[in-house]
């Protein structure tokens, strides 16, 4: 249903009009064109030769066990809150320097575990994890 006067203007357009592609073409000539040359215009340099191996030094770990009761297992060892302290500071000294593992009982209290995190940064060990158990 069309209204008005029907004329030859509404016609469809069988044929693809070439001459914005062929536009963008020549465009994209002339920008190759330019860029070849700018990119093989290179020094050539003759690099002197070194090697490098990779050292793959992993630094220890330290693990920090904590019980429900609160007493404190370095390395599966038992250890006074003084020889904590003074390990904790030793490990520290290396190079590199070992990370914390903290494995804590889940009824432990919270403040016995923040005083072990406040004694290892006191003590200037910088790397610090929780390990915990999946949920199953």
């Amino acid at each position: 249903m069309s209204f008005g006067i029907a004329d030859d203007s509404d016609d469809v357009m069988n044929e693809i009009n070439m001459t914005p592609m062929v536009d963008i073409m020549l465009v994209l000539l002339i920008i190759f064109i330019i860029t070849i040359p700018v990119m093989k215009h290179s020094v050539n340099i003759d690099l002197p030769q070194a090697s490098n191996q990779v050292q793959n030094i992993k630094p220890e770990t330290v693990r920090l066990s904590v019980d429900a009761q609160g007493a404190y297992f370095l390395n599966d060892a038992a250890v006074t809150d003084a020889e904590f302290a003074s390990r904790l500071q030793a490990a520290s000294q290396q190079n590199p320097q070992p990370e914390l593992h903290i494995r804590g009982d889940k009824n432990v209290r919270y403040e016995r575990m923040a005083q072990a995190m406040a004694t290892a940064q006191q003590a200037g060990l910088k790397k610090i994890g929780f390990i915990t158990e999946p949920k199953r």
